[in-house]
């Protein structure tokens, strides 16, 4: 699974909130970025509710 985030990003930081081992906040750009390439499994279910609960739909799953 790779995740991705968009330029619709509102930077709400709930992902960060959600799953701080992928997402992080970028605080030059203001919006969320992810931080790895892969997506471990243990985490895929958190990423999934992360992209499911973002309010500007910027969180793209790849299966």
């Amino acid at each position: 699974m790779k995740v991705t985030i968009t330029k619709q990003c509102m930077g709400d930081r709930n992902c960060n909130e959600l799953c701080p081992e992928i997402f992080e906040y970028d605080e030059d750009q203001l919006i969320s970025t992810v931080k790895v390439d892969e997506i471990p499994d243990h985490l895929k279910e958190i990423v999934r509710k992360a992209a499911d609960e973002c309010g500007a739909d910027a969180i793209i799953i790849e299966e």
